[in-house]
């Protein structure tokens, strides 16, 4: 779990629940991560005693300073005599990772107080031939691998360092070596290598002492010099002050009116924009998530572009009015997107496809498969005419329209059974099971339905009605061979054999939702209110909801039908703000939002899934999509209240 990120875009640092750097991703957002998710360690000598802040002996406080991306760390050890405060940043503009500590001497006599930072890179993800040297030019620990440039520097300087060999034979690393308060001043070590800095004071009972320590990340020793350079030249102080206005300013940016929503609604909702924007590469790139900690259970991770996140994670960003933010998106899905129009399950953050599981051959029918979950395709338009019916933005819109949503248009029309007029099977949005799924129904018909809006736009009348006609006949079909007039509620897919015979899978699932959210169903049909009231029943788990029953995926208890997951809370609450016809039936939905801002870690970070028992964190965090769906239930329900009140007027 990753409990606050710190980035730029560009540069992003990950902690963990105990203060630790765990992940250090450069040049992209998800790519590299230099570290592997081996801890970066930090700890204090004084008196003769030692201790590592990951240890039991601490109390940790992991937050950060208000509407800004600076983080506010509180460490406290009582038998070692020692309170630390932190604050770490990563430059809003610039590759540099900086940290303010001040220790305080807690005990009653005077004492020699040795701070240490240690250093574990792995650049470009593996330990095998990085260099970490002492440079006397600038005075600074340097790693480096080919064009990754690590520097390490402090302010005051650092008194002590050592480089050596660690994860090999018996070397465990140089941070063994700091637990005797001494470093060995090693000044080079090739191979596997890790380093630690040591700054060292005397402080009196109650007496203070403050410093500060970056590192630079650069594609070469001159640029991570001439950052360093900078650092030193504007004062470290600099960064914290410009990068701390920069983010309040930037998450304040569209003066919101807020409409008497409860403060830590408020303060999640802003919390979520600035943790979303640490998980977005500069190029476009929309992460799911960058906890490197899955790896150790799936030998993968969540450090991609699934454009199914990124769609709904543009829309979000749209609706709080970060328009410049999702083109960049837009632009890169038009870069990445098949040539026979449709999206691959996943991208790395330069757009290059990452790994997957979708097969492209059925080696039962001999036949080929086309390794897609649709729905990734489809609400990549249906983002899209989100995006231009909120800022009407033309020039930008018809650069897309040739490049990408004709030809995305194309194939949702097409990829359709001829029989039953319901797109082909494919994977579902939680990529488990292939089959004709309503989700992926309902997020056709959003995106066939976008893209006859733009048809229209741009007088192409004739694709516009192609277009608008094939979302009718999905529409038409989902309530013939989806809807069960038995249970009264949509099934979760069906499943056809070479023999024409269908099966349907009647397990309730949330993401029933896009019935209504897509536009294929009023939220007032009954059809639609039979599903959600089937999935509020049914898929009830520790004061939210469960994606589907029988959800094993990291099942924490039996005596739920999954564990609760943020995303699928909040689709309920926007089946409220849909049906709303006043303010109190509002009231289901604000509960929902209080109810997440309550269950965040104390940092605001939301991660995949909660334990419905304990209400701990499970999976990975924060995951963007989360986050992304708290803004856009918020945005849902402040324009529900705005218009129920200017109805009222």
């Amino acid at each position: 779990m990753r409990d606050i990120p710190v980035g730029n875009g560009s540069l992003l640092v990950n902690f963990d629940s105990k203060y630790q750097i765990r992940d250090i991703y450069f040049p992209h957002v998800g790519q590299e991560n230099h570290t592997e998710g081996f801890p970066f360690r930090f700890g204090v000598w004084a008196g003769g005693k030692f201790s590592w802040v990951f240890s039991d002996d601490w109390t940790r406080e992991l937050k950060y300073l208000p509407e800004t991306l600076v983080t506010d760390v509180r460490l406290t050890n009582s038998a070692l005599g020692i309170e630390i405060v932190s604050n770490d940043t990563v430059a809003s503009h610039e590759n540099i990772f900086v940290r303010k500590v001040r220790v305080t001497n807690t005990a009653d006599h005077t004492r020699d107080i040795r701070v240490f930072l240690h250093h574990d890179f792995r650049i470009y993800e593996n330990k095998v031939g990085d260099t970490a040297f002492y440079d006397p030019e600038t005075r600074s620990l340097i790693h480096y691998k080919k064009h990754r440039y690590f520097l390490i520097n402090t302010e005051p300087g650092f008194d002590s360092f050592a480089t050596g060999r660690k994860a090999f034979r018996e070397h465990e690393g140089t941070w063994r070596d700091a637990e005797d308060g001494h470093l060995s001043m090693g000044a080079i070590t090739e191979g596997s290598v890790d380093s630690t800095i040591g700054v060292h004071t005397s402080l009196a009972p109650a007496a203070s002492f403050e410093f500060y320590y970056w590192i630079a990340a650069g594609t070469s020793y001159d640029e991570a010099v001439q950052l360093n350079g900078h650092v030193l030249e504007r004062n470290p102080q600099q960064y914290f002050d410009y990068t701390g206005n920069y983010w309040r300013a930037w998450v304040r940016k569209n003066d919101t009116d807020f409409r008497g929503l409860p403060d830590k609604v408020v303060e999640m909702y802003e919390r979520s924009l600035l943790i979303i924007r640490t998980q977005i590469d500069r190029g476009g790139a929309m992460l799911a998530a960058n906890d490197s900690d899955v790896a150790e259970r799936a030998t993968d991770h969540y450090s991609y572009l699934w454009t199914r996140d990124g769609a709904f994670i543009a829309n979000a960003l749209d609706l709080a009015g970060y328009a410049y933010i999702t083109r960049r998106f837009f632009e890169l899905c038009s870069r990445i997107v098949d040539p026979d129009g449709y999206f691959l399950q996943k991208y790395n953050a330069d757009g290059t496809v990452a790994s997957g599981w979708h097969a492209a051959w059925d080696p039962h029918t001999a036949s080929r498969l086309i390794p897609i979950q649709e729905d990734e395709t489809a609400l990549v338009l249906w983002a899209l005419w989100e995006h231009y019916d909120r800022y009407r933005d033309i020039e930008f819109t018809h650069q897309r329209y040739r490049q990408m949503v004709i030809p995305c248009a194309e194939f949702l029309a097409a990829f359709r059974d001829p029989a039953l007029k319901l797109p082909k099977p494919s994977w579902n949005l939680w990529e488990d099971r292939r089959g004709i799924h309503t989700f992926t129904c309902s997020t056709v018909v959003g995106g066939l339905k976008a893209a006859a809006n733009f048809a229209r736009l741009f007088a192409e009348n004739e694709l516009a009605a192609r277009y608008a006609t094939a979302a009718d006949e999905i529409t038409d079909a989902m309530s013939e061979h989806l809807f069960s007039e038995e249970l009264g509620r949509f099934v979760r897919s069906i499943e056809v054999s070479s023999d024409g015979a269908v099966t349907p899978d009647i397990t309730v699932d949330a993401s029933l939702f896009g019935t209504f959210y897509f536009g294929c169903f009023s939220p007032d049909d009954k059809k639609v209110i039979g599903t959600m009231d089937s999935i509020r029943e049914r898929l009830a788990a520790g004061g939210g909801l469960a994606r589907f029953e029988n959800d094993g995926y990291m099942r924490t208890s039996d005596g739920h039908p999954g564990n609760t997951w943020y995303i699928c809370s909040l689709w309920l609450a926007d089946f409220y703000i849909a049906r709303a016809r006043s303010r109190k039936e509002l009231e289901p939905a604000l509960k929902i939002l209080e109810w997440v801002a309550d269950t965040a870690l104390p940092s605001g970070v939301l991660a995949e899934q909660l334990d419905p028992e304990t209400g701990e964190p499970v999976s990975v965090s924060p995951l963007t999509w989360s986050h992304s769906t708290f803004v856009a239930t918020t945005a849902n329900y402040l324009l529900k209240d705005r218009k129920l009140s200017d109805r009222r007027k």
